[in-house]
């Protein structure tokens, strides 16, 4: 039971760092980054604090089997969801000096502005 209890306010901890993620930086693609590990790293832990506090076969493989799909469908969503919103014409933030979707030969350019 305690270590349920803990394991949940990990992974509480972690949700809780996905959303300061959310409001606190500067841009979409860092934004999506923070979201997406600490958020599935928080969401595994409160699943794993579930199957602890049940311990039965049914809930445990069950759990097992969404942290899985999580883990594989999060990376994968946010890869896609950053290459929409980078060709849609986002922003990016004044700090960035790398671009490697631009169509510089050499990748790098000085702060972007993807809107022509």
């Amino acid at each position: 039971m305690t270590l349920a209890a803990f394991t949940l306010l990990l992974g509480a901890f972690f949700v809780f760092i996905a959303a300061l993620g959310l409001l606190r930086l500067p841009d979409m693609l860092m934004r999506m980054h923070a979201t997406t590990k600490a958020g599935t790293l928080g969401a595994g832990l409160i699943l794993v604090a579930v199957a602890l506090f049940f311990a039965e076969f049914s809930v445990t493989t069950r759990v097992l089997a969404t942290i899985v799909f999580i883990l594989l469908t999060a990376p994968v969503a946010a890869h896609l969801i950053g290459r929409a919103g980078y060709y849609i014409g986002i922003k990016l933030w004044k700090g960035t000096y790398t671009d490697e979707l631009s169509k510089d030969s050499d990748h790098i350019s000085t702060p972007v502005d993807p809107k022509p």
